[in-house]
């Protein structure tokens, strides 16, 4: 990127934030460091630096594993500088996706959504039991060298004391692996410097239009212990006031309608569960640090140490309800919530980092270790209202749970429930490279890889109101009193975390599992000039091998042998089971002894494990027509590892039985899979950067088609697929897309620049769901009817429409953005301003079942589709500055749009995450 001209006095004239070659001929005087406290214009494209004359610098990007001016980097970049962050208020990835074009996000929350790029998404779902199910991203997300992606929860790191960021757009499969099939998001911090000592100090204080206040402070401190050791510390906490109101509300066991099967309740009640109204009730706060040492053992050597630490915490929910569960019309920025609901994510990373020459090579060593660890509980009442979680909320004759023996009376509860998630992530990763000296006609990079990355998941549905049979509610029920029900909780010899049942919790569902990988990976990629200095050639490749996993039980209690059974009864027991017991059910598929099954309840165990490995490879051709202008071609390929599905095994692995669903004739048609595969993403694109006018006029266009296979496709469709959550290789996709980014310094005084992407995606085939199962007369043939209560009924193709675009890819983004620096007496001064459009999309195919549709109040499904309206929003600036001090006002979303980012049923009731309102902040900083 570059730095549009600001005028703003600094007392430091050190380019901390680029790492500068001694071949590239970079200016590191006054008016650049001026340039650096200039970035509030900056945005995406590349990143502006002025020099004495109205023209622009180059700065250094590492977006191919070593130092190049972005205008050299055959691939379309965006880029904003570590100052540019902090003058645009830019700490969290929300905030990011306001100045990145051709990036969108399916998100739920502060840290909780999926990354897209270039509109390469198959949708978006609720936070419920992804860390289990949800397939890997297919966007990979870096500080440094550390990996912090994860399912449906990349890691949110709070963006202070940053470099720059860097957003790699189209496959990087050759140099960053699987992860990084549709791009990569890049943090790069600041480095220790030595010799120096210098520091910064930054508060701020804001309102939120119709919410409570928010604050921050952070600061960053260099200290040169001698002149070969250096310490680098920043500290930060950050508080967002919350804006969502949690009103009264009721909500009701729904009455018994004509054609249900089974019958569910003879009539209705309802309660008053929500008494306790909350104002304001989804504050965020981040706390945590980031120390680093570095050690220069030489002119050739260097050891970089970095610990990070961080501590999020969301509380409340971040959506509001149109319509509550009474069906009555709610104000905007208004829920009914009946349980509490929270995130916690904490993560503490060690990263170390060696620098050195071994001849002529460069040689790289980069190693981290994270472990991150997430409790989230979010509101699931609404399910309960459900025609399958309705299941649940009563006992006795005419209910799901009929007393098998001697029935009672029908006795409904308060269908009250949440979810609660923990899960306790470990990543480590090792990589090593050589690279030859930067000014050989040949030259290159080969490097290894290595990474472990385990999941452990402990999932629990805590919406069963029946009370559980304790030793005191068991007796209570023997001498005529209410019913109860065993608790649940993981097979024998199947768990990850807790083997534990699940006791006075209500669980009625959940999952104990760890899953994960490791891989290993060998890459290179290598340059050639053909013409030195005008074309030149690039070819990479990456062989990769997968060990993917997936351990633990799945336990729930959708079953009458769970009524009147006390806790801890092994399955089966001395209880009537109508089921019958036999070595085919037996949860693990084991064989049953003296008439009794192993472990407590109802469930399955999970042992699954499978490889996978292949090769993936990129190609450039670079040609510079003139010294300022680079065209280029680029061929690259990219993939995600695949993964599996929750299915029940032994303990040596074999799969015990697949769950058949999509009844027709009473005959079942599918086998949810064990596992899918990997995707694959081909690119070709054509770009020039160029320069012109003097330096003044910055201008890239990049234009490409990409082709998506075997698409990695969620489906939970619990009225025709059963209830459970289950991944399949889909359609392919097609994207053709032009991107644009401009700058121009207008005069010494104003900049202007912007940028824009266009989509045009539409699904390429029309595959469809076949019958799988052997012996049947559906095997391989489309599934066009599945029995619903009986009644044939038509079954709409979940694999995609042909011609449609994928979820999440709006066809058209932009951002335009001015900035005009001017003196005060002995002030610099400046404002800005500045808007991003986000163009009209969906949250789901467009196969999937229609949320605002006939039927769809409650929801059927999690996973209904939704339209999102186009938006744009408005933010702008004003600053003085004098000697060290700068105080600034900066606003987002100036006009207090509310439109939607997202809008889901994963909680089965239709949410609304809207724009977080208007913020104005008043920020002061201090440079030493």
């Amino acid at each position: 990127m570059r730095f549009a001209h600001s005028g703003i006095e600094t007392s430091n004239n050190d380019l901390s934030y680029v790492t500068v070659d001694k071949e590239m001929k970079l200016k590191r005087n006054q008016k650049v460091a001026y340039a650096v406290l200039a970035a509030l214009s900056a945005s995406a494209g590349t990143v502006y630096a002025a020099d004495s004359s109205i023209g622009i610098d180059e700065i250094i990007v590492t977006a191919q594993r070593r130092n190049e001016s972005i205008q050299d980097v055959p691939i379309t970049i965006q880029a904003i500088s570590g100052d540019a962050l902090r003058q645009l208020g830019v700490v969290s990835f929300s905030d990011l996706l306001r100045y990145t074009p051709n990036v969108t996000y399916s998100g739920n929350g502060p840290g909780t959504g999926n990354i897209f790029m270039r509109g390469l998404s198959s949708g978006g779902s609720g936070n419920q039991s992804q860390s289990t199910t949800a397939p890997f991203p297919n966007v990979a997300l870096y500080l440094d060298d550390q990996s912090m992606q994860f399912p449906a929860r990349n890691n949110d790191v709070y963006m202070v004391d940053m470099e720059r960021v860097e957003v790699l757009e189209g496959p990087q499969g050759t140099l960053f692996g699987g992860g990084s099939e549709a791009g990569a998001i890049r943090y790069i911090t600041n480095k220790p410097k030595l010799g120096v000592t210098e520091g910064t100090v930054n508060a701020a204080y804001g309102v939120t239009a119709g919410g409570d206040p928010n604050n921050l402070v952070n600061m960053t401190l260099n200290l040169p212990i001698n002149d070969k050791f250096a310490l680098r510390g920043s500290f930060f906490s950050d508080h967002r006031g919350g804006y969502i109101t949690n009103v009264p509300g009721t909500i009701s066991v729904p009455a018994v309608t004509s054609g249900d099967s089974p019958p569910q309740r003879p009539g209705s009640s309802e309660y008053v569960n929500n008494s306790n109204p909350q104002h304001n009730f989804n504050p965020v706060t981040t706390t945590g640090f980031r120390l680093s040492g570095l050690y220069q053992i030489n002119d050739d050597w260097s050891v970089l140490l970095q610990q990070n630490y961080q501590n999020f915490e969301a509380d409340g929910v971040f959506y509001e309800m149109p319509i509550n569960p009474a069906g009555q019309t709610l104000a905007p920025n208004q829920v009914v919530s009946f349980t509490p609901n929270f995130s916690k994510d904490k993560y503490e990373s060690t990263a170390l980092t060696i620098n050195g020459k071994i001849g002529d090579l460069k040689a790289v060593y980069a190693g981290s270790y994270m472990v991150r660890h997430i409790e989230a509980q979010q509101d699931y009442s609404n399910y309960m209202t459900s025609k399958h979680g309705s299941y649940y909320a009563c006992s006795g004759v005419g209910s799901g749970y009929a007393y098998f023996q001697s029935p009672k009376d029908t006795s409904c509860y308060s269908p009250v429930g949440s979810w609660n998630d923990q899960v306790a992530n470990t990543h480590q990763s090792h990589e090593f490279r050589l690279t030859t000296p930067d000014d050989r006609r040949i030259r290159g990079t080969i490097g290894a890889y290595w990474e472990s990355f385990e999941i452990k998941d402990n999932m629990n549905f805590n919406y069963m109101p029946i009370p559980q049979c304790t030793p005191a509610n068991y007796a209570a029920m023997l001498a005529g009193g209410a019913d109860c029900v065993e608790a649940v909780g993981p097979i024998a010899g199947y768990y990850a975390t807790d083997p534990s049942l699940r006791v006075n919790t209500q669980t009625a569902f959940g999952e104990d599992v760890r899953r994960g990988y490791k891989q290993t990976a060998f890459f290179t990629s290598w340059d050639v000039d053909l013409i030195p200095k005008v074309l030149t050639a690039t070819y990479g490749i990456r062989h990769y091998s997968y060990t993917e996993y997936e351990e633990g039980s799945e336990y729930y209690s959708a079953t009458s042998s769970i009524l009147n059974v006390p806790n801890g009864t092994p399955y089966g027991g001395t209880f009537a089971n109508p089921l019958g017991v036999d070595a085919e059910t037996c949860p693990g598929g084991t064989a049953a002894t003296a008439g009794q099954c192993p472990g407590a309840a109802y469930g399955f165990g999970i042992n699954l494990h499978k490889k996978e490995s292949g090769n993936r490879s990129r190609a450039n051709l670079s040609w510079h027509v003139t010294p300022d202008v680079l065209a280029y071609y680029t061929w690259s390929q990219g993939f995600r590892p695949g993964g599996f599905n929750r299915t029940k095994t032994n303990l040596d692995g074999s799969v015990v039985s697949l769950k058949g669903v999509a009844k027709y004739e009473g005959v079942k048609q599918f086998y949810k899979p064990a596992g899918y595969i990997s995707d694959n993403l081909v690119n070709n694109e054509i770009g020039i950067k160029s320069e012109f006018l003097d330096h003044r006029v910055q201008l890239n266009v990049s234009a490409y088609k990409m082709d998506w296979s075997n698409v990695q496709l969620p489906l939970f469709d619990p009225v025709h697929l059963g209830n459970t959550t289950f991944d399949i290789n889909g359609p392919t996709y097609q994207v053709k897309g032009v991107e644009v980014q401009l700058v121009a310094r207008v005069t010494q005084a104003l900049t202007v620049q912007g940028s824009s992407s266009w989509n045009s995606s539409s699904q390429t085939n029309a595959p469809c769901l076949k019958g799988n199962i052997p012996g049947t007369h559906f095997f391989g043939e489309c599934i066009t009817s599945i029995d619903i209560g009986g009644v044939p009924t038509p079954y709409t193709n979940p694999y995609g429409v042909l011609g449609t675009a994928p979820a999440f890819s709006p066809p058209l983004q932009f951002n335009l953005r001015a900035r005009y620096d001017f003196s005060i007496g002995e002030y610099n001064a400046f404002w800005s301003i500045g808007g991003n459009h986000v163009g009209s999309m969906r949250t789901e195919p467009a196969s999937f079942p229609d949320g605002n549709g006939p039927g769809q109040n409650p929801p059927t499904t999690t996973l209904l589709k939704y339209e999102l309206p186009a938006y744009t929003t408005y933010d702008g600036s004003i600053g003085i500055a004098k000697d060290n001090w700068t105080a600034e006002v900066v606003g987002s979303n100036l006009s207090n749009s509310h439109s939607p980012t997202n809008i889901s049923s994963a909680a089965f009731i239709k949410t609304v995450y809207p724009v977080r309102p208007r913020v104005l902040m008043l920020q002061v900083g201090y440079k030493f």
